[in-house]
């Protein structure tokens, strides 16, 4: 494991001399090493996508150096980025955090964000230079704001990514000053604007998650000793839970096992005591899963929330989603970010949320939704082609002036949009 220290508010997570790349090293390079910020933090969110890119980009021999990370200091980002030693071998991220939010925590209001942000500019400022970085990614999210400020000030590169069907505010307002905006889906796009600096790319997503030929397979959920007779529900509540889902899943799981399902349900952090009870062979809780990919492929269905990262992981694995879109965002870009998926998902409003939904889960998860399960998997190829996080990691080497290996040019940045969209239908 790599050694972390904390240095002045900084975590520095390094790995072990001797650990090899995996991509082509500094020195095989006319060019100097790669050197990368990221900014983004306070959900799941706005970190995973940037672990995704990463990874795409030590893919493509092309893997940096080094990397700083701003975040908003919040528990998700660290426990996420926990899993970055291990996915990343060979690289050093540096996390930085940037005190935007008000002392007793939560987003800060717009005012509180004029009075912090010019400090936050100066420290970010402060440590993109001492970096050397060649290039800034914004990965949305309030943290976005004074990161990308001060890279424009000091003449770097910035990238945003938007993940979500619809914009959200830091690619609405940084959009105008980036040199180049990444979309996962063309919805997202300005009106007018697509083309130049907006670019379709789809979701990034690292190797990880690959779409595999075999449709389900029962490894990634071996360690939870369910029946193997019992298929497989997984519930995932979102990076820091979902109260509404977990009340469901805690009261019906007793429901959903008498109809022959497994439920593997994921609470959210510190959130286990909204979990399901535990039924030997059938029902188990945890907070977090640590082996997303593996428990994703082991599900015959997952009902989830619709975060961006989420349903582009579920769609690249072909994985046949029950989408309970988080009700109370204004934008309603969870309910979009589903709608982008098709006929790939169903779904259901949390109000819905009760015992008439339990019959609609066990018969799809059941032999009797063999055929709908299919068809699922199919609209959920059409939507995500599990490129773009290629697409996206060839923008941030464009940016750069690097090029990747010669074996990965035939990932062409493009106006790329696999998205069938349509409307979903309810369970």
């Amino acid at each position: 494991m790599a050694d972390a220290e904390r240095l002045g508010g900084c975590c520095w997570i390094r790995t072990p001399p001797g650990c090899e790349t995996g991509g082509v090293s500094a020195s095989e390079h006319d060019s100097p090493p790669l050197r990368l910020a990221l900014a983004g933090g306070g959900t799941g969110g706005h970190v995973v996508p940037g672990l995704h890119l990463l990874e795409a980009l030590s893919e493509l021999g092309a893997g940096p150096e080094s990397v700083v990370w701003f975040g908003a200091g919040r528990a998700i980002e660290e426990r996420v980025l926990r899993e970055a030693p291990g996915r990343l071998p060979g690289v050093s991220i540096e996390r930085r955090v940037l005190r935007l939010e008000p002392a007793g925590g939560g987003a800060p209001t717009k005012a509180g964000l004029v009075t912090r942000l010019p400090a936050a500019i100066w420290r970010a400022r402060a440590a993109l230079a001492a970096a050397r970085v060649d290039v800034v990614i914004g990965l949305g999210g309030f943290v976005s704001a004074p990161v990308v400020l001060a890279a424009k000030s000091l003449g770097l590169p910035t990238l945003l990514l938007e993940v979500n069907a619809v914009a959200g505010a830091a690619t609405r307002r940084l959009g105008r000053i980036a040199d180049r905006v990444a979309h996962a889906r063309a919805s997202s796009v300005p009106d007018g604007e697509l083309g130049g600096r907006h670019v379709v790319t789809g979701a990034p997503l690292g190797p990880r998650f690959a779409p595999d030929a075999s449709a389900e397979s029962a490894d990634g959920a071996r360690g939870y000793k369910f029946d193997p007779a019992r298929p497989l529900l997984c519930v995932l509540g979102g990076s820091q839970g979902a109260l509404g889902v977990n009340r469901f899943v805690a009261e019906h799981a007793p429901d959903l096992a008498a109809g022959g399902l497994a439920v593997l349900h994921q609470t959210g952090p510190g959130r286990l005591d909204e979990g399901a009870a535990r039924i030997a062979g059938a029902v188990e809780a945890v907070e977090f899963l640590d082996d997303v990919p593996g428990v994703l492929r082991a599900s015959r269905l997952v009902l989830a929330r619709g975060g961006a990262s989420t349903l582009a992981e579920l769609a690249a694995l072909r994985v046949p989603t029950v989408v309970v879109p988080y009700p109370h965002h204004k934008d309603g870009h969870q309910r979009l970010n589903a709608r982008a998926l098709g006929e790939g998902v169903r779904i259901v409003s949390e109000a819905d949320l009760g015992a008439a939904t339990v019959p609609g889960l066990v018969e799809l998860a059941g032999e009797r939704g063999a055929a709908e399960r299919e068809r699922m998997r199919s609209a959920l190829a059409a939507a995500e082609d599990g490129r773009g996080a290629q697409r996206v990691a060839r923008l941030v080497l464009e940016l750069a002036g690097r090029e990747a290996d010669a074996g990965s040019r035939g990932v062409e940045v493009r106006n790329h949009e696999a998205c069938s969209e349509g409307v979903s239908r309810g369970i």
